[in-house]
Formats: structure tokens, C-alpha cells, sequence
């Protein structure tokens, strides 16, 4: 696996930095932030009759460790949707099953529940809860309406989509607003959102603009995809 590349960029008055894996690391907090693992995705799909290669959990779960490993992360913060339904935990081939198992005993595991996994509280090792605050931020799932303090969040999977010299481009995102942070989608057959979707900006307020953050050639891309 190719070295991971991460860039800074500042949130709430502290500093981050965002991977080209669409983690983003906490160094005040040495806290990993995923969001949007949806392990188990394929297997999911394989009931249906849609046959999709059973690999993507460990494919995920060898991004996440890479980044723990990269940015030294003592705690590793997963903002809901952590597999893609309640029965995924069962299905887990056994070596995804111990790439998961070896992470959440090595590192603290906090696995906020998102509204794909809300049963899962039995199956996970490390802690489950419905949300956190952190440094006085708050962390959970989907964009709270009523937040007024700092908040990070998933749920969306935001994509940056651009023209360039004729060229649809499409790349994960973090959507940034004043006092709101949605992360990208970090699981490995996880779509998106357009950033700019009305949907997304609705999520986003109050704000008086809406940018787009990933990492590329190590350095953040700030885009701006709303301004009110």
C-alpha cells in the first residue's frame, strides 16, 4: 500500500490534518476520525444477488490501520454507519474479523452509532455511544439542526466534483462551514454526495459558506462549493 499523504487545515481553533484516505487526524487530541465505514457492504449486497468482491471490510480496515500508524493516533473516533447493517459483525470473514478485533484492543475504539448500525452495541469492542463532546466539540452521526457550538459529523459521504479541461472529476471530500465539519465517507464501497447538493448546504446551517477540504500532493485543497 502506497504511504498515505495528510495536509493541514484548521477547524474550530484547533489544527487537523486530512489524508488522501479521507481520515482526518486530531493531533491536540492524538484521536483518528473516521466516518462511514459501512464494513460488510458487500456481503450485504451478495443477499440480495448482487455479487460484489466479499473483500471490502478488509480492504477499509487495512486503510484504517495504516493511518493510526502514520499519525501515531492513540484513540480512533468512528462517526456512525461503523458496518452497513446489524448482521455484518456475523458475517465478517475471519481474518477482516481479526483485523478488527487486533485494532480495537491495541487502540481506544469509540464507535458512534449511526442509522445503519443502531443495534450494534453487543457486537463491537471498545465503546458505543449515540454522540460525544470533545474539547467542546461535538461529534456524532448526522448534523444536529439545533447545534450551535462546533460540531463533526458523516452520514453524507460529500464529493467534490469538478470540470477540468472538459474532464468530469469526482474526489471525497470534508465539507467545512464556520462551525460544522462533515468527514467523507472513509469505507471502501461507500458513494457521495455532491458537496453542493441542497440537501448537504441544508445540513451545513447555519453558515455563511460551505467549503470543500481534501489532500492532494500533500497539501489541503480548499474549495468553495456555497456562500450565503
Amino acid at each position: 500500500m502506497a504511504a498515505m499523504q495528510f495536509a493541514p487545515f484548521s477547524f474550530a481553533d484547533q489544527e487537523w490534518l486530512i489524508s488522501d484516505s479521507r481520515a482526518v487526524y486530531w493531533p491536540a487530541q492524538q484521536a483518528l476520525l473516521v466516518a462511514d465505514l459501512h464494513l460488510e457492504k458487500a456481503s450485504w449486497y451478495a443477499q440480495t444477488g448482487q455479487m460484489l468482491p466479499p473483500y471490502d471490510s478488509r480492504e477499509t480496515l487495512e486503510r484504517l490501520n495504516a493511518a493510526a500508524a502514520m499519525t501515531g493516533a492513540r484513540r480512533i473516533l468512528c462517526l456512525g454507519d461503523n458496518f452497513h447493517d446489524d448482521g455484518g459483525p456475523a458475517r465478517m470473514e475471519p481474518e477482516a474479523a481479526r483485523m478488527l478485533g487486533d485494532l480495537a484492543r491495541r487502540l481506544d475504539v469509540v464507535w458512534i452509532v449511526g442509522n445503519h448500525d443502531a443495534g450494534l452495541a453487543a457486537e463491537m469492542t471498545g465503546d458505543v455511544v449515540e454522540e460525544m463532546t470533545l474539547n467542546g466539540i461535538a461529534l456524532r452521526h448526522e448534523a444536529l439542526a439545533e447545534e450551535a457550538g462546533p460540531e463533526i459529523s458523516g452520514h453524507y459521504h460529500p464529493k467534490l466534483r469538478l470540470r477540468v479541461r472538459g474532464r468530469a472529476i469526482s474526489r471525497p471530500c470534508a465539507l467545512r462551514s464556520e462551525n460544522r465539519l462533515i468527514l467523507p465517507a472513509f469505507g471502501a464501497l461507500t458513494g457521495g454526495m455532491d458537496a453542493a447538493d441542497p440537501a448537504l448546504i441544508a445540513a451545513m446551517r447555519p453558515a455563511k459558506r460551505a467549503e470543500a477540504i481534501l489532500c492532494a500532493a500533500a497539501k489541503a485543497v480548499i474549495m468553495p462549493v456555497w456562500t450565503a
